[in-house]
């Protein structure tokens, strides 16, 4: 699993590059080599000409997949492991948030992650059967 990113300002465009760039792209090249496939949710600031363009100057592949499908995105999952590790905990400020969360989820085992992507056929099948509409995912 990647590092969480902290976002300060307004995520937009140039903000999404900048995380791409200086903490995805990164993090990717050391853990996974030059052959991967990155996924995103197909929101606008996602999409923008200007971040695909970053796409395509990297060269990175792109999944293609349904426009914002929480039932296919294994993300979805990992934000809801995420709020239950830290369900019930207090921070008295941004910082103390932010590190816990980092705390929760470099704790995250990768046998959770391990497990959503075992799943992925079975969901997208789901969402075939369901014709696109929501899923048990």
């Amino acid at each position: 699993m990647g590092p969480l990113k902290r976002i300060v300002e307004t995520m937009d465009r140039y903000v999404n590059e900048d995380i791409l760039e200086n903490t995805m792209r990164p993090w990717a090249r050391a853990n996974l080599g030059r052959s991967w496939v990155f996924q995103h949710d197909n929101n606008p600031k996602h999409t923008s000409g200007h971040v695909a363009n970053w796409f395509r100057r990297r060269r990175v592949d792109l999944l293609e997949w349904p426009s914002q499908s929480p039932d296919l995105n294994p993300i979805e999952q990992m934000w809801e492991e995420l709020e239950r590790r830290l369900k019930g905990v207090r921070a008295s400020n941004a910082n103390q948030k932010f590190a816990q969360l980092q705390a929760a989820w470099k704790s995250i085992p990768m046998t959770v992650v391990q497990t959503l992507l075992d799943l992925m056929p079975c969901r997208c099948q789901a969402v075939i059967d369901a014709k696109g509409y929501p899923t048990k995912y």
